[in-house]
């Protein structure tokens, strides 16, 4: 127990003593600078379950908290604040049982039951883009979290792998490719795959461009245009199981994967389990069908089944079509059933998704619940925000979207030439340098997108990411590798820290930084959030650095005090490592 926690549930046990009130919580925040005191009880909220004069009531429960709490060495009360001083041995015998403890903060012994986190979930006709960026970065660091709070996690991408838009792709090929291979071409196999996709809608627009010239209605020739009935026609193929089309359809979604895994490599992201549209475009009809006869569904008169979510504020949704085919939300209720088939220990499953999908997640997940399964109370949405960048920057080979392989390039090259610019090089190999560029280029995006609410939009400025000033990877990072540098100048530091030392307020202000981090591990999957993690991160390199520039570490006289901010440097090094591993991000022992 934290002594925060510890000391809520005194502070209600002196209340009930007291004044024999029941209080429901404690409203506590950081002491202000310019008070004497670590951590303060804000008294103004218990006034509507106690009447007094707040000046005394906080006195009273700060000489109770003296008597019963042997951390708490004094307290003072500023109008209706009560400012506690907690006991130095206190902060030095945490120090002393978590400076050799591994991974402090993680959870070490997962809990019973398992959540699968779903990302990425791209489509095979084209690259992955800036958005499958956030998408991959924002479920591999939830997974990752999840993991340290003491989960069992089980990470899964569901492949587009079927439809209009890849029959698109391998016409326009069959049509313009003469045979063009990733080998032959020199393209890695998602972008080859892409330029056909690009191929196929410029031959799109010219025949109805041609359609219309000819007298044909716009609208009318968008659904003739030859090209089209020929995709059309392919699709039926492939459902059928046309074994000219299948092999096709497999050979270049083979290049695909192997594009794919490529970027996910150089992204630093995995899987523990990949499902395939083509595989589960087909799940769900039949639980629709139970359903059906359980009355969670109703038949319309054309055939189509439906459900009327009116009274959950929601509305009618349909879940089979008329002529018996699946739509994505049948395919989306046969999908979940499935994977918790694949998995009995599931008891939750967290979907990294755009928030344009918003509505679709509220009725899925409410339609499972209508189904009577118990795990679907604890489905999430990861919901999250469009990222943009300033204009004209990074535009893709398609020209449309901004492509991932050239965002991890752009990052990499403009961590090369900050890094360049500020002569922080001399003496690395050029291997060494080249590691270095992709460290702090790969650091730097992620960082940027990972510290902001996933709910919220990103403008994503490249050289503002590498920035090594501010709250930036970069920055981070360089406070990691000054800390390593630190450690190496420094002497043998393996005794054990002195509880009779007396510690630098700089000292102290750390040692309370470091005690949150078990603690902000917790929040951020409560809350599916590693902004939680980065921002917090920020704050301890913060603190750090105002350590660093107001208490002399190598420098310092006394062996047990420099012993123990060496021990301190190196824990916040270890603290630093092990937050941004949640987030995904590597940090240099050199910068």
């Amino acid at each position: 127990m934290s002594l925060q926690n510890d000391l809520t549930q005194k502070v209600i046990e002196a209340v009930k003593q007291l004044y024999q009130v029941d209080l429901p919580t404690v409203e506590f925040q950081p002491t202000r600078k310019d008070f004497e005191g670590d951590l303060t009880v804000v008294v103004f909220p218990m006034l509507r379950y106690i009447k007094g004069n707040p000046v005394q009531i906080g006195t009273q429960i700060g000489e109770y908290l003296q008597e019963h709490v042997e951390e708490v060495a004094k307290c003072n009360v500023v109008q209706g604040f009560l400012n506690i001083v907690i006991e130095e041995r206190y902060y030095l015998n945490f120090f002393n049982s978590i400076k050799d403890e591994v991974d402090f903060g993680y959870v070490k012994t997962p809990s019973k039951g398992a959540t699968m986190v779903e990302y990425s979930s791209p489509n095979t006709n084209k690259p992955l883009h800036l958005g499958h960026i956030r998408n991959n970065l924002l479920g591999y660091s939830v997974a990752e979290i999840l993991k340290a709070s003491g989960k069992k996690v089980y990470k899964a991408q569901i492949i587009n792998d079927r439809g209009i838009h890849i029959c698109k792709s391998m016409l326009a090929w069959q049509k313009f490719g003469e045979g063009e291979t990733p080998e032959s071409s020199g393209m890695k196999g998602d972008h080859l795959v892409g330029k056909y996709y690009v191929a196929f809608d410029k031959a799109y627009k010219e025949q109805i461009a041609k359609l219309v010239e000819d007298g044909t209605p716009k609208d009318k020739a968008e659904k003739e245009a030859p090209i089209l009935l020929e995709a059309q026609e392919m699709l039926r193929k492939w459902e059928a199981g046309d074994a000219e089309v299948v092999s096709l359809w497999k050979m270049m979604n083979g290049w695909v994967y192997e594009g794919f895994d490529i970027t996910y490599k150089n992204l630093g992201v995995d899987f523990d389990k990949l499902y395939y549209e083509s595989d589960t475009y087909l799940l769900g009809r039949d639980v629709v069908k139970d359903g059906l006869e359980r009355g969670v569904f109703f038949k319309k008169e054309d055939g189509s089944v439906w459900i009327d979510l009116t009274e959950d504020g929601l509305d009618e949704k349909i879940v089979l079509r008329s002529d018996g085919t699946a739509v994505y939300m049948t395919q989306d209720i046969g999908t979940a059933i499935q994977r918790v088939t694949d998995f009995p220990d599931i008891n939750g499953m967290v979907y990294t998704v755009g928030n344009e999908q918003d509505y679709h997640f509220k009725v899925l997940f409410l339609i499972l619940k209508k189904l009577g399964y118990s795990w679907a109370e604890k489905l999430y949405h990861l919901s999250y925000g469009m990222v943009d960048l300033p204009s004209g920057k990074m535009k893709s080979r398609e020209g449309t979207v901004v492509d991932a392989d050239d965002l991890i390039q752009n990052m990499e090259e403009t961590a090369e030439a900050i890094s360049k610019e500020l002569g922080k090089l001399d003496g690395y190999s050029e291997e060494e340098k080249q590691k270095l560029y992709r460290t702090i280029g790969l650091g730097a995006l992620k960082y940027y997108i990972l510290k902001v609410d996933p709910k919220k939009r990103i403008l994503f400025n490249p050289e503002e990411s590498v920035d090594f000033q501010g709250n930036t990877g970069p920055f981070i990072q360089y406070t990691y590798a000054r800390i390593q540098s630190i450690l190496r100048k420094a002497d043998d530091v393996s005794t054990a820290i002195e509880v009779t030392i007396q510690l630098h307020e700089k000292e102290k202000e750390l040692l309370k930084q470091i005690q949150l981090f078990p603690e902000t591990i917790q929040l951020a999957a409560e809350n599916y959030s590693p902004a939680l993690i980065a921002n917090y991160t920020y704050d301890l390199v913060k603190e750090f650095n105002s350590f660093y520039q107001q208490v002399s570490i190598l420098g310092e006289t006394d062996g047990q005090k420099k012993n123990f901010r060496v021990q301190l440097s190196r824990k916040v090094g270890e603290v630093i490592q092990s937050a941004f591993r949640l987030l995904g991000i590597e940090v240099p022992e050199r910068m």
